[in-house]
């Protein structure tokens, strides 16, 4: 079950379609309530009508067939005249209590109606644990006559109403939760897309359809996605024309620097236009990074895959080796896949002069490991050095700071083909930058 935030003093579920549920739940079965206690209320006042009417009229005719009945008669009479709620006694009945209460006083005023003037009536309250009063008076010979009665202040419920009752109470809470998952299914919908959010991946769009609202809603959300989907192609291409536009300035002023006289600060300054011009280089890379889906997906052997790739770097003499192999093929991007390697191992190149490879196949995916063992990374900027132009290098040298692209090109490119990048510290010092590719 959710957990629950306090709120106002009432410990309410965290999850909107509890709340809801609850709340519809308790006003549903709130006027079911209000709506049986009316009903009841209304069936006790007309039995209690009838009860009333039945007792002055059958009271009234009992009496008068016992007072005309003879004497030696009327005994035999007694359980033909008798009712549920009163009979007939033969004799000054009970001693009682002549203070009566409200309710019985109402009984008491009935029978004193029915009877009338001709017949001097006491009633009393007969003490006990139910309600028993006796109506004491004499017939027309003077033989004494006792009217035993004991009110039933609760109709009788039938048998089946508890089922019934619990019949509706589960169609109550059956109606409610279809109503909440009617109500919040598009809205988790909405949500989940919203956190998948890629627009230049191929997840299927929102549905259209259904009520008005919902449908509104998916139709604002998909149109929200293609514009961001155009927002990002626009950057890319911008990027890329300026990329271009500047290749021409920057080769002809490296140009006419190298053709200068021999100095240092002609040095200098073809040093410096090459650092302009990776950096341009670096940024289109970047950009171009968010939309690694533009490549097909292909299958390819993974061994081969890796293998090929460390030796084109065994062979300009880098130190890059493999310590584990998996076999098998997978499919994904493989020049995708070829830049965030390559990014992750100039990396460690970089910072630790040497690398290695692991790759490990499990049942639902493969982990790729690019380990060194240089400095590392401290573990509270883990995160941070996936952002883009994030250094921990502070300085103003790129050999040693780098423009600060590398691994945020890898996490984009990783993201892009439904990979996930992940750095740790290595034991004994070092870095591992792992790859998770789900097949």
């Amino acid at each position: 079950m959710a957990t629950a935030a306090p709120i106002k003093g009432i410990h309410w579920p965290r999850t909107l379609r509890a709340r809801l549920f609850i709340i519809l739940l308790a006003g549903l079965a709130m006027a079911h309530a209000m709506s049986f206690a009316v009903l009841f209320s209304e069936r006790y006042l007309a039995a209690r009508s009838v009860m009333f009417n039945t007792l002055e009229t059958d009271v009234a005719t009992s009496i008068a067939i016992l007072d005309r009945l003879p004497a030696a008669e009327r005994a035999a009479w007694l359980h033909r005249l008798a009712r549920g709620s009163y009979r007939f006694v033969l004799g000054p009945g009970l001693p009682g209590n002549p203070e009566l209460e409200p309710a019985d006083a109402e009984v008491a005023s009935k029978i004193q109606a029915a009877i009338g003037a001709k017949y001097p009536i006491k009633v009393e309250s007969i003490p006990g644990a139910a309600r028993h009063l006796q109506a004491h008076l004499r017939l027309s010979d003077g033989e004494p006559l006792t009217i035993d009665v004991t009110p039933r202040g609760v109709m009788p419920v039938a048998d089946w109403l508890p089922y019934v009752l619990v019949a509706q109470l589960s169609l109550l809470v059956l109606c409610s939760w279809f109503a909440m998952r009617q109500a919040i299914r598009p809205l988790a919908n909405l949500a989940r897309a919203a956190d998948t959010l890629d627009p230049n991946s191929n997840t299927p769009r929102l549905s259209e359809t259904g009520p008005t609202e919902v449908a509104y809603a998916a139709t604002a959300f998909n149109a929200m996605r293609d514009r961001i989907a155009q927002y990002l192609e626009e950057r890319v291409q911008i990027l890329a024309a300026i990329s271009h536009d500047l290749q021409t300035p920057i080769t002809r002023m490296k140009l006419r620097a190298e053709m200068a006289e021999d100095s240092i600060d002609r040095d200098k300054l073809v040093q410096d236009l090459g650092e302009v011009e990776r950096l341009v280089k670096e940024g289109v890379a970047y950009a171009r990074s968010a939309h690694g889906n533009h490549e097909q997906a292909s299958r390819i052997d993974l061994a081969s895959f890796i293998e090929s790739l460390a030796y084109d770097y065994q062979d300009t003499g880098k130190a890059v080796t493999i310590e584990e192999l998996g076999d098998g093929a997978i499919v994904t991007r493989p020049h995708a896949l070829r830049r965030i390697l390559t990014n992750l191992i100039d990396n460690a190149l970089k910072f630790a002069g040497s690398a290695e490879i692991e790759v490990q196949r499990q049942e639902s995916a493969v982990f790729i490991r690019v380990l060194d063992r240089g400095p590392g990374i401290p573990n509270s900027q883990l995160q941070a050095v996936l952002q883009p132009f994030f250094r921990l290098e502070h300085s103003r040298n790129r050999d040693t700071g780098g423009t600060g692209l590398g691994l945020a090109i890898a996490q984009q490119l990783a993201t892009a083909i439904g990979a996930t990048l992940t750095l740790r510290n290595r034991d004994g010092g070092g870095l591992v930058a792992e790859i998770a590719l789900r097949q």
